[in-house]
């Protein structure tokens, strides 16, 4: 009698395989330097459509996505629910898997006595939802940002002065940090997403550091071709200290950035391999600042 083989894919493997995902991409899904806020309140938890919070695994899987995807909205739904509140979801989205616990009982017999036992097994059950960032025509308070997240610090001027003269293109929004050389542009979350002014710049500094290596201004290339390599843990580490000297020089305290311990192992990698890589970072970094440094100048000549 061969084994009964099912297409139904493992919820475990599939969440398990998203978690490890997020931390092999540098990513811990459980936490980030900013904070998405949504009208719906504080974003702690993500949010049923009813407002109710996800508990347990729900949790790491809708961050993970989120964190994925930039969303900033914590709300998240059904296909059926949007439906019924008068939303659909947009063509070609995917949603995201979320479990629930059942059980199934089942009743055995003793083919000894003939007596019958009920046994009890517990199981997860999967279904899919999307973000209300996913879903249109829902009503417009699903989609309202909160004013004033968590920041409870004022921009500081000078900060402010010394990236506005660096001449980067800065987009604002969404609930992600990054430097896209394809664009040559910088995102970042809302300043009041960050729970510091502190850890708005640091992060700032950390992706500006990464704007300089565009072949228009300084063309760094360390032959990075995929996330981990030799080539991206030194990129890495030369916005690590880029950021570092940067917040010295603007009097700011280095907020670390959560989500870089998980480059750690591949910073040891290639220090442990190449004895002048420290060396060469901390140079590549120096440049990348004296260049922003340089910026102002010319800014102020012009």
């Amino acid at each position: 009698m061969t084994a009964k083989t099912t297409d139904r894919p493992d919820i475990y493997a599939r969440i398990t395989d998203q978690i490890i995902t997020a931390l092999e991409q540098g990513v811990k899904p459980w936490t980030q330097p900013w904070n998405a806020a949504h009208a719906a309140g504080p974003v702690c938890r993500p949010l049923r459509h009813n407002g109710q919070a996800y508990s347990g695994i729900n949790v790491m899987t809708l961050w993970a996505t989120a964190m994925e995807k930039a969303y900033a909205a914590p709300l998240w739904m059904t296909f059926r629910q949007a439906r019924e509140l008068g939303g659909h979801v947009r063509k070609g989205e995917n949603g995201a898997p979320v479990v629930y616990a059942d059980t199934l009982v089942k009743t055995e017999v003793d083919e000894r006595t003939g007596d019958e036992t009920e046994a009890v097994i517990p199981f997860l059950k999967a279904y899919t939802v999307f973000n209300v960032e996913q879903i249109e025509s829902l009503p417009a308070h699903d989609y309202v940002l909160a004013e004033g997240a968590r920041n409870p610090d004022e921009r500081i001027a000078h900060a402010e002065t010394f990236f506005a003269g660096i001449g980067a293109r800065i987009l604002t929004g969404g609930n992600a940090a990054y430097y896209r050389i394809a664009t040559d542009t910088i995102r970042m979350p809302s300043f009041d997403c960050f729970f510091t002014a502190e850890a708005y710049y640091a992060t700032l500094a950390h992706e500006a550091v990464h704007w300089t290596r565009h072949p228009s201004r300084l063309d760094r290339d360390f032959g990075r071709k995929a996330f981990g390599d030799a080539g991206y843990a030194r990129e890495e580490l030369v916005a690590e200290l880029g950021a570092a000297f940067l917040c010295a020089d603007l009097g700011l305290r280095l907020e670390d950035r959560t989500d870089h311990a998980a480059y750690i192992g591949h910073w040891l990698t290639v220090l442990r391999e190449d004895k002048k890589a420290i060396f060469s970072a901390a140079a590549h970094a120096q440049r990348a600042a004296d260049f922003m440094h340089a910026r102002q100048s010319e800014k102020r000549a012009a």
